[in-house]
């Protein structure tokens, strides 16, 4: 009986024990947000990072970043807020101390934000980047709609549990270029993995909602927040007889080497982003997913 209790005790401190560290924030390099803030870039940054798609109703342009419509996933359906600058609605009452927290550990004043908004790809953006970001959504004209509550039921309703998802699946960090590689595709991969977020949607997840690793860009069959998406790999590019040019064109204008077109919420991403990304981006993105 005493060694039982002994056990009993054991496993009660050591799940204590899990339990706490699984609390513990969980926080990247500090930023300097010190930099000066360039909102004509921060405005093309709306653009590469999807931030239009996600945050604007289709139903409703004319109330740019007003909020979007619903993302169905497995764990409920989520509604992307509003990011005008409302003090009331939107972002025009948060620092830039809690925007870049937000960005960059997935933690807003409200608390644990749930990783439908892409945070875990947004944590590689510049110093740079950020401040300018932050600095054009502030100078988005002000639409006082509160933003729609999430539809997630127990337990995934309870934000505090996500301090232990990412303990488990997210690591905040910037990133790093591969010296060995070109500016162009050190570019390419920046944008796909950072700011345009293109892992998050074409990667399969685990039942937790965690992108699987070792998998990236390798197709989301079962859909996700962006809904079921292709492999993005060299090979499956190739397969659907995609090269640098062809690439660059369906980013371009959706039109793919086969004559079709790109519809569903890709169509969205091309009309609301991609077509309006740099000429040098949209290379850079063809490139680099093409050497891979």
């Amino acid at each position: 009986m005493r060694l039982l209790r002994w056990i009993i005790l054991g496993v009660i401190v050591v799940g204590a024990g899990a339990g706490i560290y699984m609390l513990t924030p969980v926080t990247g390099p500090a930023r300097d947000l010190t930099l000066v803030a360039d909102a004509s870039r921060g405005e093309y940054l709306i653009r590469l990072g999807g931030c239009v798609t996600c945050h604007t109703d289709p139903k409703n342009k004319d109330a740019m970043l007003a909020g979007g419509a619903g993302l169905p996933t497995p764990f409920g359906t989520f509604y992307p807020p509003n990011i005008t600058s409302s003090a009331s609605a939107g972002l025009g009452g948060w620092t830039l101390a809690q925007f870049s927290k937000a960005m960059s550990d997935g933690e807003g004043p409200q608390g644990h934000l749930y990783p439908a908004f892409p945070y875990d790809s947004y944590t590689l953006m510049s110093d740079q980047d950020i401040v300018d970001l932050y600095a054009a959504l502030q100078q988005i004209p002000a639409v006082d709609t509160p933003s729609r509550a999430h539809d997630v039921g127990f337990p995934f309703n309870i934000r505090l549990a996500m301090a232990g998802w990412k303990h488990l699946f997210f690591t905040p960090q910037r990133f790093v270029p591969d010296p060995a590689r070109s500016e162009a595709w050190n570019r390419g991969r920046y944008i796909v993995f950072g700011p345009g977020h293109c892992v998050s949607c074409h990667s399969p997840r685990n039942v937790l909602g965690g992108l699987e690793a070792g998998r990236e860009l390798a197709g989301n069959s079962a859909g996700g927040p962006g809904g079921k998406a292709p492999s993005l790999l060299k090979a499956d590019l190739e397969a659907h007889q995609y090269d640098v040019p062809g690439l660059v064109q369906s980013l371009t204008d959706g039109f793919t080497p086969g004559f079709d077109t790109l519809g569903g919420t890709m169509a969205e991403v091309i009309a609301d982003e991609t077509s309006q990304w740099t000429d040098a981006d949209r290379q850079a993105v063809a490139e680099y997913l093409l050497s891979e």
